[in-house]
């Protein structure tokens, strides 16, 4: 038996939310869907949806709200050369086919399912969270070692461990993980 998918579209678009709860209900039966026309129409108890299908700029105004549920929500765009996943975030070009949206639907709850399980193998240590923090903070390997009383050899292994399982490779993009996962602020980047 599958799930009831619960569903929030927090769009001012009237027509687009109709449209896309249209192609929900049609396509990915069961659903139950709430439409918000903004996000403080939305309920303070929003944890109750099981999706969220927003706008980019909702998204980043409400952004404390949509960060750790990122996998769960689906940004809409009308760029449709915006990718269905981009820095970990999902997205649905709506000028697109109705068969490619149909495509990017599937997708994305397809996912979902599996980001679940992928999140909780991403999760960093509280020492990994903390020689991120400093590689973030611009901190050179030794520096980490010395401020958290460490060998060289264990942060390297700290820092071989968090690229492996975050996939990131570089420091800019370390330090946008971290700011994004509020590891932290962007006032502490130097």
């Amino acid at each position: 038996m599958r799930r009831t998918k619960q569903i929030a579209i927090i769009l001012s678009d009237t027509l687009q939310s109709a449209g896309l709860q249209s192609l929900l209900a049609d396509y990915f039966p069961p659903v139950e869907i709430l439409n918000f026309h903004s996000f403080s129409d939305f309920p303070e108890n929003g944890n109750d949806f099981h999706y969220y299908f927003t706008k980019a700029d909702t998204f980043m105004l409400n952004v404390d709200f949509f960060l750790p549920r990122r996998s769960r929500t689906l940004i809409i765009t009308s760029d449709e050369k915006t990718s269905a996943s981009s820095m970990g975030y999902n997205y649905l070009s709506t000028g697109l086919p109705q068969e490619s949206l149909i495509e990017q639907l599937q997708q994305f709850f397809s996912t979902e399912e599996s980001n679940d399980m992928t999140e909780r193998s991403k999760e960093l240590s509280l020492r990994e969270k903390d020689v991120l923090k400093l590689i973030a903070q611009g901190s050179t390997n030794k520096d980490i070692a010395d401020k958290l009383n460490i060998s060289l050899n264990t942060v390297l292994t700290h820092r071989k461990n968090i690229t492996a399982r975050l996939g990131i490779k570089t420091v800019s993009g370390l330090t946008f993980y971290a700011i994004m996962n509020g590891l932290v602020s962007s006032e502490l980047i130097g």
